[in-house]
């Protein structure tokens, strides 16, 4: 799963993830998210679609 989701070919390269401490873990999730973020999916606004379809 955990490849899967950070897009690793093999279960091997995820190894460090696995057994990483869960306090490490929880500390860079807490840096990931600025809290004045709101949760969501992001939706580019339609200039910069235009512009990414023109390339």
């Amino acid at each position: 799963m955990i490849s899967l989701w950070l897009g690793h070919a093999g279960v091997r390269s995820t190894d460090a993830y696995v057994h990483a401490d869960i306090t490490i873990k929880e500390k860079a999730l807490a840096l990931t998210t600025p809290a004045t973020a709101r949760p969501g999916r992001y939706r580019p606004p339609d200039k910069l679609l235009a512009f990414l379809e023109s390339l």
